[in-house]
């Protein structure tokens, strides 16, 4: 294959990265449609997102696909959880629930964890990739729209303090994908679930926009 991995991988889900960004809930919360419990809820959403795919990060260290993209300085559960006590209160787990399309998204999340790494690194990329990049827009509307510290409680999950140099990083990790140890036939299938990714994303936005717009 003449095309490097991680352009046939950006470029083949071109279609469904657009429409997950450009969901009418995202709109509608980054245009000021929407209040900070909005906010909070899509919050606790990436909570268990987040737990799938972070769960099993020590059983994929060692795995020769995934396990190059095991990073530690990407990791948000704690950032996220921060963020979350400080939305929700100190007792936000007790309250925390799922959305249906939630739980689908994780649940893919952890099956590939479980059974299929190079499917893993389909959802690792298309969450921690974009979490470095769009994620950044979300952050600066959310400081100026509600008042937050900036990086600070309540944005911290789009904060990567251990990450000097994001787009070095960027260039680092789609090296990581030109070089992942599968085949061709298996490259396709990672392009497959990358789009099943951002389906799912797109999903969950789906969901929360009937959410809100029921509750206005």
């Amino acid at each position: 294959m003449d095309t490097p991995f991680s352009t046939l991988i950006r470029t083949a889900s071109h279609e469904q990265h657009t429409e997950a960004e450009t969901s009418t809930f995202m709109s509608d919360l980054l245009g000021g449609g929407l209040g900070v419990d909005a906010y909070a809820r899509y919050t606790e959403q990436l909570w268990f997102v987040y737990a799938a795919l972070e769960d099993g990060i020590d059983r994929l260290a060692d795995d020769p696909v995934a396990g190059p993209f095991i990073q530690r300085e990407l990791l948000r559960l704690p950032e996220l959880e921060r963020d979350l006590t400080h939305l929700l209160g100190p007792d936000w787990r007790a309250k925390a629930s799922a959305l249906p399309a939630t739980e689908a998204y994780a649940a893919r999340v952890a099956e590939c964890a479980r059974t299929w790494s190079a499917g893993y690194v389909a959802h690792h990329y298309t969450r921690y990739l974009g979490d470095l990049s769009g994620g950044q827009i979300i952050r600066d509307k959310a400081e100026r729209m509600w008042g937050f510290a900036r990086k600070g409680d309540g944005v911290r999950f789009y904060v990567f303090e251990e990450v000097g140099n994001p787009a070095a990083f960027k260039r680092g990790y789609r090296e990581l994908l030109d070089a992942i140890a599968v085949d061709e036939l298996e490259k396709q299938r990672v392009v497959a679930e990358c789009k099943a990714a951002f389906a799912l994303n797109t999903g969950v936005f789906r969901a929360l926009g009937e959410e809100f717009s029921a509750a206005a």
